[in-house]
């Protein structure tokens, strides 16, 4: 018998209801995938991978998913949605057609494709709802194991509010940390590196985590004997297997067509999970997959006829039907007849979703043909405009880039015309709301963004010694952030037990314990997996990547889930992750610490800031957590030792992200850069003083965002000369802050003087002492570059030294 959850036993009557209802969440399930298929073989769909051949052991784990809950899925988690009551037909639908009405599809607002799934954390001014009073899903990405990291800190806040309890609004995060947090993942996906790497984080940190394995034997085409050894994941981890005298993982395996077999090892693995806070794996075995991997192919091409007999045979669906037909559940005929009107009930379904999706537009369609109708007869080129509006309007189902398009060669047929002012207009506020649809919420946009903080400066005793290491003022502010706020915690290679490899952390640990300052294994994506988890769940986390080019682990974590998220989601989630790491200026070819282009370039969605000294850091720190966005801190590696002023007001100074700062004023030349190499720069323009030449100096700060108040473009104005000096590659990062300047500030119009460039060789340092001279800027570099640009402008006055 099947139990309630005040441990009462069902009435026979009360299990028929309930395993009818499932079989109907079953149906519907299976008839959305089945009619998907068809909407994209039709063309009113692109794409779609659905759920079908999944549906039983989903609804067997919806039955254990409690408020308070995270999933961390994949794509074909359609059924486990629709069970938990977060997804519906209409939501199918509207996913399959990229709706970006978020109302019509909140899952991403036509910004995934359908089969990803997120519910919303967040109000509409960005604030927490109460997340412990409903059942939550972090936002599905498509990569293929990468849900796995997040699924990690999910299951790991649930440890920290167990025994934290001091962290304010926690009961809208959690209750006492009794949630679970769920994964999904495709048994080919378990050859991916990161599922490992989650997986050995797990047994290590014996976190609440339940991870379902789905295992229909093939990974798109290949067959697990290409995918796993012993074509059998469960029992190659058997090694995890927790026992008495060791931690680990609890295993358990079950055929995915067995309906009474998967609640019963549901119940068990989430009770353990709950009540014991460690990680489970089940293994659900024997799944089929109906319609083959997605609607880009057909699995008839590489699965034999046996496979395909025994797929058929064993649909979990099917199995099912019998087994409630055997146990007088219901007969044939009854549920034959549920499934007639379930297919009713979805066709519905469809066509009210096709029609919430294409009549706004078929709306605005008919707009623009009114508008150029209107508009045509007193045109030179009349026969032209009437001849693309018709053309548009004889499109049954158009797309909105087709009226666009229509609207934008019309524009040219009326460009020096009366009419084409209106016409003009049109575009422009079409341009501007659909343009937001498909590109807002990339970064914050509620009242607690990065912007919303105002600059705070340190103060300083009257009689302060510029004689502090600077590793002693990130420690204590990092002492006085600790004490300010409960719900922060740094974690990450050798940050606990030493204080982190600079003694940035010392002492740390012994003060706030082990929880909130904690030492994490050599597993740099799991790490920032750790914190998306963490901060999607209300804590602050500070994820601690030792040096810079260790952040190329990771890389496709930040840049597939946590950079997009708040993008995907159309701000319905968020997860403030600050990453804290040290590079620059160091000799070796992995720890030279610069590859700033590659990183601008693939986490855009998070802050990127690379402070030039310890206090400058200390107040980027203090700065992003009274915000709600990610960010990257970038220490100079280079600075611990170095010497700076003690301040006063630790964790109250902040430094202002997106603000240039002007280190020395000049009239000649600007020379803009940032972290260790800023320290040369400053170094030059004092030598080229002696030579005449007044450098102004600018320190970037923060690459993302850049220079919002255009400072650097005023200082062009005066100076008229412009040289960036960066320590990547060429055309990495300076390329970035180039067309920064150049293009969007229009400060090419005050130039006298092509601008340019200075960064390092295309390789990396040699480790020999002279590496970093012969690889990356040096102060003469900087000195003989700037100087050969005052050369080329006034030779009589400064000669060419070579």
């Amino acid at each position: 018998m099947i139990k309630e959850k005040n441990n009462a036993t069902l009435t026979f009557e009360d299990f028929k209801t309930e395993v009818l209802n499932d079989y109907k969440i079953a149906v519907t399930s299976r008839e959305c995938s089945l009619l998907g298929r068809r909407e994209v073989l039709t063309g009113k769909a692109k794409f779609g991978i659905f759920g079908d051949g999944k549906e039983v052991p989903q609804l067997a784990m919806a039955k254990f998913f409690k408020d308070g809950d995270f999933r961390s899925g994949y794509y074909r988690d359609q059924t486990f949605m629709m069970a938990i009551g977060e997804f519906t037909i209409a939501n199918f639908f509207a996913g399959l057609y990229g709706n970006t009405d978020i109302k019509q599809e909140p899952m991403s607002a036509g910004r995934q494709m359908g089969g990803h799934f997120v519910t919303h954390s967040l109000n509409e001014d960005g604030s927490w709802k109460n997340l412990s009073k409903q059942k939550n899903s972090s936002s599905d990405i498509s990569p293929t194991a990468a849900q796995m990291p997040r699924l990690l800190g999910l299951a790991q806040a649930s440890k920290v509010y167990r025994k934290i309890n001091n962290i304010p609004n926690q009961s809208n995060f959690s209750n006492k940390g009794n949630e679970i947090a769920w994964g999904t993942i495709g048994n080919a996906s378990t050859s991916e590196g990161v599922f490992f790497e989650a997986i050995n984080a797990a047994g290590v940190l014996q976190v609440p985590m339940l991870i379902s394995i789905w295992d229909d034997e093939y990974g798109i085409s290949v067959h697990a004997k290409h995918q796993t050894t012993k074509e059998n994941i469960s029992e190659i981890l058997a090694g995890f297997q927790r026992d008495k005298n060791s931690n680990g993982i609890e295993i358990f395996t079950v055929k995915g067509w067995d309906y009474s077999d998967l609640i019963t090892t549901y119940e068990k693995a989430s009770k353990i999970a709950r009540e014991q806070h460690v990680p489970v794996l089940v293994h659900v075995t024997e799944l089929t997959q109906p319609q083959g991997h997605s609607s880009s192919g057909s699995h008839e091409r590489y699965k034999s006829t046996e496979r395909l007999n025994w797929e058929r045979e064993f649909d979990c669906i099917r199995q099912m039907r019998l087994w409630m037909i055997a146990i007088n559940i219901a007969s044939a005929e009854e549920l034959n007849e549920i499934d007639t009107a379930i297919k009713k009930e979805v066709l519905e379904g469809k066509k009210a979703a096709w029609n919430s999706f294409i009549a706004p537009i078929v709306s605005e369609k008919n707009e623009l043909v009114s508008l150029l109708e209107k508009i045509a007869p007193s045109s030179k080129n009349k026969e032209e405009i009437l001849k693309l509006s018709n053309s548009l309007k004889n499109i049954k189902d158009p797309l909105k880039k087709e009226i666009l398009a229509t609207a934008r060669k019309s524009l040219r047929l009326v460009v020096n015309e009366v009419q084409g002012k209106e016409l003009s207009l049109w575009i422009q506020k079409y341009t501007q709301i659909n343009q937001a649809t498909f590109s807002n919420h990339l970064y914050s946009e509620s009242k607690n963004n990065v912007f919303s903080v105002k600059e705070v400066l340190p103060t300083y005793a009257a009689d302060a010694r510029k004689d502090t290491d600077g590793r002693m003022i990130i420690r204590d502010n990092f002492d006085a952030l600790f004490a300010k706020y409960p719900e922060v915690l740094i974690f990450g290679e050798d940050s606990g037990n030493i204080g982190d490899v600079n003694q940035g952390l010392e002492g740390m640990q012994e003060k706030y314990g082990e929880t909130r300052v904690a030492d994490a294994g050599i597993r740099e994506a799991t790490i920032i997996g750790q914190g998306i988890g963490l901060a999607l769940r209300g804590l602050r986390p500070i994820a601690e990547i030792q040096y810079l080019d260790y952040l190329l682990y990771a890389i496709q974590i930040l840049s597939d889930d946590l950079a997009s998220l708040q993008y995907r989601t159309v701000g319905k989630q968020k997860a403030p992750l600050i990453i804290r790491t040290r590079g620059h200026r160091l000799e070796g070819i992995w720890h030279s610490g610069s590859p700033m282009g590659m990183i601008i370039n693939a986490i855009r969605g998070i802050h990127v800031l690379v402070p030039r000294n310890m206090t400058k850091a200390a107040g980027f720190y203090n700065t992003l957590l009274e915000c709600d966005e990610p960010a990257l801190v970038v220490e100079c590696l280079n600075g611990y030792r170095l010497k700076e002023k003690m301040p006063l007001n630790f964790g109250e100074f902040k430094t202002p992200i997106g603000v240039v700062e002007t280190t020395k004023e000049g009239t000649d030349i600007t020379l803009v850069s940032y972290g260790s190499t800023l320290r040369l720069v400053e170094q030059a323009a004092k030598e080229l003083a002696e030579t005449g030449i007044d450098c102004e100096v600018i320190d970037i700060q923060s690459l993302i965002p850049f220079d919002i108040n255009h400072d650097i473009a005023k200082s062009l104005k005066k100076t008229n000369r412009l040289l960036v000096i960066d320590e990547d590659v060429p055309g990495g990062a300076s390329a970035y802050i180039l067309q920064k300047i150049i293009e969007e500030q229009d400060a090419y119009q005050f130039l006298d003087s092509k601008p340019q460039t200075l960064s390092a060789r295309e390789h990396r340092p040699a480790y020999g002492t002279d590496g970093d001279y012969f690889s990356k800027p040096s102060i003469e570099d900087i000195y003989e570059k700037t100087y050969n640009i005052l050369s080329e402008s006034n030779p009589v006055k400064y000669p060419k030294l070579y």
